[in-house]
Order: C-alpha cells, then structure tokens, then sequence
C-alpha cells in the first residue's frame, strides 16, 4: 500500500482564492470549498458546459454563519477533488507520482479551514476526505461521458492531467473534520502525537504548509488503521 497527504481547497493566496473556509471549532462541522479556475492565457481552456462555479457553496457558509465573499460569487470554481464523484485530478510535477498508484491506495485529503468560533489558534488544518483509490487514468483517456466528473476533465487536458478514482463505500468526504496540525516551529505542522500514530511523514517535521511535493506516509497501514478507527462517515457529497 502507498498513501499521501494532499492539501486541497480553498486559501488566503490570491492564485488559490483568497479566502479561508469556514469550520466550527467545537463540532468540526466545515464548509468544503475548493480553489479558483484559472483561466488566464495559457491555462488550458475550460469545456464550458461542464464548468461549475462558487455558488453551489453558498448554503453551507450560510449554515456555518459566514458569508461567500462576493468576489467569488458566480466565480467558477476548480472543483478537485469531486466528493460527489470520488474523484481527484492532478497534474504536471506534483501529480507524477499519482500515476503510480494502485488499487487499494490512499489519498488523505486536508484543508486549513478558519474557526467561526472563538478559538486558540487562526487557522485549523484538518484532514476532510480520503480515497481507498480504485483506478488511475489520464485525464485525455476518461470517456466523454464522464468528463463533468473532474475538473481535470472539465477543461480541455494534456499529457500530465491525470484523473483518480475513489472507491466506492471505502472513499468520500468526510461528515467532520479531523483536526491534525498546527504552529510550531515557525510553520503549520502536524501534531507530534500524530506522526507517531501514523508512523511518520516523509517531509521535514510533519510540514503541511503548502509545496510542490506530495507528502507519503512512512507507514500506510497504521494511518489507515488510525483513520478506521476514527469511526467517522464518508459521504459522495462535496457538503
């Protein structure tokens, strides 16, 4: 078995969106919010009736008591991965070693969110889906017919665009987030209890801020083994 730890969603860059999801502290409910499209000269055009855009994340904001920015209103959305369709697209350097994953992997998918309630620390960085990965395809062999499951399909791709599917039943986002790092030594890491229970990161000290290189779990099964045992739902919704 492999296993990374992928950053996705939205955050407070302007190429990612400029904003921070919310999360209630207390219940771990969160808002899933992905990042920006690009759609700026050279980017690869998007299959324009298979876009989506920011406002279907307007009502679970709502429900978190946070208002969508109006910039993104309308705004259209990179929507990766697709909870709905298990689904997770990515490309060039940081995807190349996706493309080597098998049956039975795992993607563990994290985001940092913003605590919509007083809280000890500005930012919660939890994981808030996982994939037991079922298949892997480039993204130019996915049959037309499924093109709107990815937003690595719902643009025209090249060579590097991969697609991954999830399984179905094992794969989903998850119904609360799990909270796994925060500030210490100068970046947002994962929690030093943690490491140990996952058998370690192989990045510098549980680093999770974002980079071009994937971090792997140094021992797949005992992460797996942890997450199992969290006992928390995996649901084929994006929130």
């Amino acid at each position: 078995m492999n296993a990374y730890l992928v950053r996705v969603g939205i955050d407070i860059t302007p190429e990612s969106g400029g904003w921070v999801a919310p999360v209630d502290p207390e219940t771990h409910s969160f808002a899933y919010v992905p990042i920006v499209e690009k759609e700026a000269k050279g980017k690869k055009p998007i299959r324009t009736k298979y876009g989506t855009t920011y406002d279907e994340f307007k009502q679970v904001c709502d429900s978190l008591g946070v208002e969508l920015p109006q910039k993104l209103v309308g705004q259209k959305s990179h929507l990766d991965p697709d909870f709905k369709y298990l689904t997770y697209g990515d490309e060039d350097f940081r995807g190349r070693p996706l493309q080597g994953l098998v049956s039975g992997d795992v993607l563990a998918f994290y985001a940092a969110l913003r605590p919509v309630k007083p809280c000890i620390v500005k930012l919660i960085y939890a994981l808030i889906g996982l994939y037991v990965v079922d298949r892997v395809m480039s993204a130019k062999a996915v049959p037309e017919k499924d093109w709107h499951k990815n937003a690595h399909t719902r643009r025209k791709p090249d060579d590097t665009d991969i697609v991954v599917f999830g399984k179905e039943g094992l794969s989903g986002r998850l119904e609360r987030c799990i909270p796994i790092g925060g500030w210490r030594y100068g970046a947002y890491r994962v929690t030093e209890e943690l490491l140990h229970d996952w058998g370690g990161l192989k990045v510098s000290d549980g680093w999770i801020q974002r980079s071009a290189v994937l971090p792997w779990f140094c021992d797949p099964q005992k992460f797996y083994d942890w997450f199992k045992k969290k006992k928390i739902a995996l649901v084929s919704k994006n929130n």
